[in-house]
Formats: C-alpha cells, structure tokens, sequence
C-alpha cells in the first residue's frame, strides 16, 4: 500500500541549554524501555514562553510555572508501571513509559501525539500516512493522559486516526462521553455531568438561587458553564453574571479581565456563591486579588482545584470565606506515598521533571512554605537554568507528600492498571514481548471489557468510556492556624444524593444554609413567587396566596388549589381545612323552638280530640261534622306537624323524599275535607234554589275527599319517581358546606304548592259565602279567616324561600307550615273548643234552634223558598214566598206576613209563629 511518511521535527532554542530542544529524544519529559511503551500526557508546567506577541517562526517555546500536583501525577504514573512490572499481572511482560509535558497548551500536546503516531523503530520519527492502519505498530500502545480536558480533545480526536486508547485521569468535560467523536478515548473519573449536577444539587439544598460563575475561556470552561447552566436551570437556580477569563496567563488581557471579574463580585452584593470551573493556576491569581479586595463569600470548587494544596497556603486565605469543592474518590494510595519518601533514591537520567524539582528545591529552599511553593511555580526553565549554579542540591522531605491530590493520584494509577489489564488481556495467546503482537486498536476492544478491582469494588467503563466513581464533597476548614482540606460528605452519581459518615460532618453540611444567596427573599410558607420585570426567575415578590389555595413549602411558584370543593383555605394559608358541614341540627336553639311548637301543635291536636271525642253528641261538635270527620282533619293536622322532624337534622335521601310527599298530601286531606265542611254548610244555609241544587250536586264528601287527596297523591308520585329531590351540598359559603334537600323539580314542588292552593282558594270562596251564619254558628267565617291565614304564610313564604339560603333555609318552610297549619287548626276547632268548655249553655238543642231560628227569620224573606213542609204529617200543605218579610213592615208581634201562592196578602194577616221554627228545624237537621 502507498503511503506517505513525514517527520517529527524538533525546534531548537538554543544549543547549550539543558531544557531546549535538539533532537526527538529532548523533547521526551521522562522514560523507561519496556516490551509495550505507553505514552503519557501531563501538563508539568502551567504555560508557555511566548517571547513575542505573535508567533513569527514555528518553534516550540520552553514553559515555565512547574506544578507540583501535575508533576505527583506523572510520578504517580511512573509508581504504577513499577508496580505492575514488579507483579505478576503480565507474566514477564515489562510496561516502558514515555512522559510528555504538555504545557497546558493544545499545540505543544499535538506535537507530542505526533509522536505516538510514529511508525515503531523508525529511527526517524516517521508517522506514515495510510488508509488502513489496522496492521500499523505506532511507538506506543496507549496514552495515559492530558490533565485538562481541551488538550484532550485535541489529543483525542488526532489518536483516533490510529485508534490508540487514551485514558484520562483528569479530563472531564462531557463533551468527551461523546464516542463518535471521540471513540478511543476514556477515563477514570466521572463525567462533568455529574459534577456539575452535584453542584446545582448543593445550591439548592443550601436555599441558595442566584449565584455567579467564573470560568476560563477555553473548550473545557464553555462546556463546563453550558452543562452547569442547565443542571442550575433544572434546580431553579439562576446565575446572575458569567465571568470568563483567557485561559492562558501568558495572554496580556488576563490581570485586566481578573480585576473587572472581582468588581463584579464585589459590586453584587447579593450573590454570596461563586462557583469556580478554572485550573489551579487561573484561580491563585484570582484568589490572590480577592484577598487584596476583602471579598467574602462561599466558593464552589470544581475537581481541578478543589484539593489544591497550594491554593490552601496562600496567605489570609480564610479571609475569602468558605470554600467547598468536589474531588475525585480517592483509594489507598499509601504505596504511592512509600515511593515518594524514597524519590530521593531514584536516579534522573531518565526523568527531566524530577531533575527539574530537584534544582527547584535547591533555588527555593530559603524560603517558607507558602513562598517555598510560589518560588517553585514562578521559575521558567530558562530561569532556572541561569539560577541553579553553584546551588547545592536540597531535599525538602515530606514536601511532595503534602501537596498530594488523592483524587488525581488515585485516578492515575487506576488509568494506568486499566491499561495494564488490557494487555494481559491481550497477552493471554500472544507473545507480548514483541512489539508487534497486537495493535492499539485491539488493545481498544480489550479495554472496553477491562473490568478492575479497586478496595474490593470492582469498576469497569461504561458504554461512553467513563468510570462511575464518586466524588468527595471537601470542605475547607481552619484548624490550628491552618486550612485544612476535608471530607464532608460523598456524593454518589448514580443516586444524586449525599452520604454524610455521621452528624457532625451533616451539622457541617448545614451550617451552610446559614449564607443567604438569593436574588430575592425567600417566600414563605403561604406565599407564592410573582415574578417581576426581572429576565431572572429568581428575582420575584412575595405575595400570599388567595383564598381556597395554600403553599407548604418556600419559593413555590404556584399555590396550589384545595384539591375539591370540600376544603378551603383562607388568604396565606399553608394548607388547606376541611369544610364545616351545616345543616340545622336538633341541637340548634333554633330547631328546638320550631320543634317545640310542632310538638305544642301535636298536644294541641290529641287535646281536641279528646274534648272533642268526650262531647261526641253534642251540637257543636255534630254541627262539625260529626267525629269521623274531625278525626281526619285532626290526623291530618297531626301529620303535618309530624312532617316538620324530616325539616331538621342532617338530610337523608328518605327524609328529603319523606317530607314534603307528607305535608303536600296532609295538607291536601286536611283542605278537602274542610271543603265538604265549607259545602255543608253553605248547602244547609243557602236559600236560592238555584244554588241549593247546584251545591247538592258538589256534595259528595267520601268521593270528594278521594278524588282530591288522590290527586296529590298522583302528584307526589310522579314527582318522586322521574324528579325525586335528594342531598345536595351547597357550597355558596365559603368555609362551608350546607346539606340541604334539592326538591328535584321546582315544577313539581310549584304545582303540589299550587294544587293545595287551589283546593284552599275554592274552600275560601265556599265559606266566605256563608260567613254570616248564627253568632253561635260561625264555623265559616274561622275557615274564611284560616285560609286568609294560609294564603298571606304561603304568599309571604315564597320570596323568603327563593332569597334565603344557609342552613336555616328549612326552618323558613317549617315557619310557613307552622303557621298555614296552626292558622287552619285553630280556626276551624278552638272557636267549637271555646264553646263546648266555656259556654256550655249554648252547646245545646235548643240554644241551637233558637240561633238558628233567628238567623231564619232574618234570612228567609231575603229569597225565595219554592216549597216548605210545615208539619211532617201534613204533607200536601206548601206555601209559595213571593215576597220579602221585611222586619219593620211585615212582621206584626212576632209573626212574619207571607203571600200564599194564588192569595193576595192581606194587611194585617201573619203566617203563623212557628214556621220560623219549623225552617229552622229543617237547617238544623241538614247540618
């Protein structure tokens, strides 16, 4: 297959410096010969020298800014491949190393993925150009590598040609979950989705809302914000400024745009969180200008500098306030910690960073630790060259150990066995010691399904190459002068949530809550958030919740409604109350009184009857009919007082069907036989023949009684099978429910209304005709009075009944009844009462006939009387009045002057006496 070869050039600075650059092999940081090499990517140093604005030739500049935390981890590396090839995890097969400083810039980075790519044993570097590079051996097997996710993806997406794996132990942006655009990349820490998820999830627990964000304006910075940005979103929180500064320091903008980001802080005095995405050193130089600005406040970490233990020294540190972070799950790292406390031992030859601390310590080493730390930081390469003369060689023991970031270096080494599981993998049915048994992109498959043991758990890659740890939630604390960093919880990806080891560290937790971070106070309890001109969701007013809605927690958006109509609430409720359930109960003073009278009523009623049944024979209570006829319209008196219980007390399906079929049908039997009462009487009295005939005609008291009553009785039926009234809960007053009777049809409920109206109206016109009976025999006037008594209760009744509403409304009906049925009840039986107790003298025949004939004398001249029997044995006798018998003119000592038919009255002629009484007799005994 053709192909086309280049070479890897290597740039020169200068001839005689150590640091610069006069072959490929210059260019390598640190290395060890081995059957399989992997490659590793670290970011020793923080930048670039850059002695012009603008490049001019293409050369590789030395760095400068050595990081000490960067540097453990490429020693990290180096303790792992040790390890390893001191086991017997590949059975012979030795692991060689080949160390890159990256800079922390993409371009120095590429060149050394440049040459991975190289063809193995190409004495001249020569990465070959192919369309196939299954068959192809680069140099190296795998990468270890780069520290920031940026150069990552650059790295990433330039191995992907070769398919070599790369596996990460710092890089975390989500982009590089993404396997279509990244396929041979992994790592073994999580995703920045979590992180930045447990970030919002600790905001929100803390009651914190509107915070602001500082990150650094690379690939890594913007991802981080975007994916932040959302997570905030769904937690409500808003973020009110975004600060974004260059991600190189060597960029002439960066102090500028440092001091506009703590303006900000400074100028926005409610946000009192800041969230961090920048590197270690981003976040010194700002540290150390908010130290100068006396800013205070909460600082969210993310794992770059979360556990930076140079961060931690800078002097006054604990003036900023409180700082919490998240970092990687460590392991034990204790060998690692060994390894270190024997660096000193370790040859350099092959190991330019170490040969670099080591003159570092040396032109460092009168200083204390803070400056002793910043002195290491601050020398570039070509500085130190110029220094390190005549300066004698210093070990500073117990320095590197305090600078460990367990997460990175736990996170390391955990790369590096994953890689090495690989391999055995691999090596099962191969010769590994030569180079070319296997190709990077079948190493690939291999990791895929590499699963590893760490403290007992066994962890393996997902699907997008990640490794599902957990994060340390660290707290940074004062202790005996100094900061010391934490653990204050762990948080667990996969659950979201945080696992405190025990109250203290919980108590730690929420002490934070105590820092108000909010855009606007928090609503309470009651309350809901009106949201305001504001962009911000958070910036909001507080207003309370209006009446039937209640919110239970803070900064609801919403009130949420009393769940029916059954429940209420009043105005800034924080729940929601039960409706009281009215209906007019028997212990109500009220009912008590209304069946108070029902019950004098029903006395009353049994009273009557039993003077009423005692003076059975006589005339007045003959005159009433007789007892049969009392007894009816007494019992039906009685069961319209009985009807008014089923008014009271909680409503019933049988109650509400019960009450008014029993008074609708009462009443009309009580009415109907008043009505035969009214006809009698009007038909015994009357002296027009014409009417006498016509009202004879009416009189038909059994079939009248049944044909009226049943009507109602038909009425009610249809009533309460298509429209029967039923419960119903009135929900008209607010905290309240009334039960009441719905009547079902109002239609119906009019016409039974209407019928016994009806029947009460013609029963008024019957007896208002015969109101002018004896004194003693009045009976019609007291049913003309009890109907008008009905009448105005009823006509009164009916705006009440249509405006009244509450649980009182029944009482309104059970007045009415009271009223018709007592009006109605004294009328037609006291007058007959008053009598028969108070009068007894007038309670006899005689009285009777005596009253009778009287009101005969005066009324029988007033009509004309077609036939009239004198005597019951002369039968044939009749006399024809054809005239007036006028009380001055006609009547001489008590005798009335009568015309007989055929005669012409003579003055001076008289009928005889005692055809008045003989009349009188006769309406006596038609009563």
């Amino acid at each position: 297959m053709a192909f086309v070869s280049f070479l890897i050039p290597c740039f020169v600075i200068g001839t005689d410096i150590a640091f610069s650059c006069q072959n490929t092999d210059d260019f390598v940081g640190a290395s060890s010969p081995g059957d399989i090499v992997i490659g590793g990517l670290f970011a020793v140093h923080s930048e670039m020298l850059h002695p012009e604005e603008h490049p001019i030739k293409p050369v590789i500049q030395n760095c400068a800014g050595f990081e000490i935390q960067i540097f453990l981890q490429t020693l990290a590396m180096i303790h792992a491949i040790e390890t390893i090839n001191n086991s017997t995890l590949l059975s012979g097969v030795t692991l060689g190393y080949e160390i890159y400083d990256t800079c922390a810039e993409v371009t120095k980075a590429m060149a050394s993925a440049l040459r991975f790519l190289a063809k193995f044993n190409s004495s001249k570097d020569v990465v070959e150009f192919k369309c196939n590079y299954s068959d192809y051996v680069p140099r190296i097997k795998a990468v270890t590598g780069a520290s920031y996710s940026e150069v990552s993806m650059a790295v990433s997406r330039l191995l992907a040609l070769q398919l070599i794996p790369q596996v990460s132990p710092a890089s975390s942006a989500e982009i590089l979950s993404d396997k279509i655009r990244f396929p041979s990349f992994f790592r073994t820490i999580p995703s920045d989705f979590h992180q930045t998820r447990a970030m919002a999830h600790l905001i929100c627990e803390s009651g914190w809302n509107w915070i602001g964000v500082i990150a650094i304006d690379d690939d890594n910075g913007r991802f981080a914000l975007e994916s932040f940005g959302v997570q905030a979103m769904a937690n409500n929180v808003c973020i009110a400024f975004k600060e974004m500064l260059p991600a190189y320091l060597s960029d002439n903008t960066f102090q500028t745009k440092v001091d506009h980001a703590i303006e900000k802080i400074v100028k926005e005095t409610r946000v009192n969180v800041i969230v961090v995405f920048m590197r270690q050193f981003h976040v010194l130089k700002l540290f150390k200008k908010a130290v100068e600005r006396n800013v205070n406040k909460i600082w969210i970490a993310s794992d770059n500098w979360s556990a930076a233990v140079k961060i931690s020294t800078i002097p006054n540190i604990r003036q900023l306030g409180t700082i919490v972070g998240f970092g990687f799950k460590s392991g034990d790292i204790s060998t690692f910690q060994d390894f270190l406390r024997n660096l000193h031992e370790k040859p350099i030859d092959n190991n330019k960073f170490l040969h670099e601390y080591i003159m570092l310590l040396s032109v460092c080493a009168h200083l204390e630790y803070h400056d002793f730390q910043m002195c290491i930081s601050n020398h570039s390469q070509d500085d130190l060259l110029q220094n390190v003369e005549n300066k004698h060689q210093i070990w500073r023991d117990g320095f590197l150990n305090a600078n460990i970031e367990p997460g990175f270096i736990h996170s390391t080494i955990l790369a590096v066995y994953a890689i090495a599981h690989a391999i055995k993998g691999q090596c099962k049915d191969r010769n590994c010691k030569d180079p070319s048994a296997f190709t990077p992109w079948e190493l690939l498959e291999e990791l895929k399904k590499v699963t590893v043991i760490d403290d007992d758990k066994e962890i393996k890659f997902d699907s997008n190459g990640d490794m599902s740890t957990s994060y340390d939630v660290l707290l940074w604390k004062e202790i005996d002068g100094h900061m010391e960093i934490t653990t204050m919880a762990e948080y667990d990806p996969e659950k979201g949530d945080f696992i405190f080891e025990d109250e203290e560290k919980k108590k730690e937790f929420l002490d934070l809550k105590k820092v108000q971070s909010t855009c606007s106070q928090h609503c309470r309890p009651g309350q809901m958030k009106k949201v305001t001109e504001s962009p911000h969701t958070c910036c909001y007013e507080c207003v309370y919740c209006p009446e039937n809605h209640y919110s239970n927690q803070t900064d609801m958006d919403y009130c949420y409604r009393c769940n029916n109509k059954t429940y209420w609430a009043p105005a800034n409720s924080t729940t929601c109350y039960r409706k009281t359930i009215h209906f007019l109960a028997w212990t109500d003073w009220f009912a008590i009184f209304l069946l108070l009278l029902s019950a004098f009523g029903v006395v009353l009623v049994l009273s009557i009857s039993v003077i009423f049944t005692r003076n059975l024979n006589t005339p007045v209570v003959k005159a009433s009919g007789g007892l049969t006829v009392c007894y009816i319209i007494l019992f039906s008196h009685f069961l319209i007082f009985l009807s008014t219980v089923f008014f009271v007390d909680e409503p019933t399906e049988f109650k509400c069907k019960t009450r008014q079929a029993l008074f609708g049908i009462s009443f009309a039997l009580c009415i109907s036989c008043i009505l035969i009462k009214s006809l009698k009487i009007l038909l015994a009295f009357s002296f027009d023949p014409k009417l006498q005939n016509f009202l004879k005609c009416l009189y038909k008291p059994i079939p009248t009684v049944v044909t009226c009553t049943g009507i109602q009785v038909i009425i009610c039926t249809f009533w309460l099978i298509f429209r029967t009234p039923f419960v119903k809960q009135n929900f008209s007053i607010p905290r309240a429910i009334i039960l009441e009777c719905n009547e079902g049809s109002i239609v119906a409920f009019g016409i039974m209304l209407g019928y016994i109206a009806a029947l009460a109206f013609i029963c008024f016109i019957f007896a208002f005709k015969g109101r002018k009976l004896p004194e003693n025999y009045n009976e019609a006037k007291f049913i003309t009075f009890g109907m008008l008594i009905y009448f105005i209760a009823w006509i009164v009744f009916i705006p009440v009944y249509a405006t009244t509403f509450g649980k009182y409304l029944p009482a309104v009906e059970i007045i009415v009844v009271l009223i018709s049925n007592y009006g109605i009840l004294c009328c037609t039986f006291l007058p007959k009462c008053y009598i028969i107790i108070y009068k007894q003298e007038t309670n006899t025949k005689s009285a009777f006939l005596k009253t009778i004939y009287t009101y005969s004398s005066k009324s029988a001249g007033s009509v004309a009387v077609s036939q009239i029997s004198l005597d019951s044995k002369s039968s044939s006798s009749r006399a024809t009045i054809s005239d007036s018998c006028k009380s001055e003119k006609n009547s001489v000592n008590g005798n009335c002057h009568f015309q007989v038919p055929g005669q012409r009255l003579i003055k001076g002629e008289v009928l005889p006496k005692n055809t008045a009484r003989i009349v009188a007799r006769k309406r006596l005994s038609s009563i």
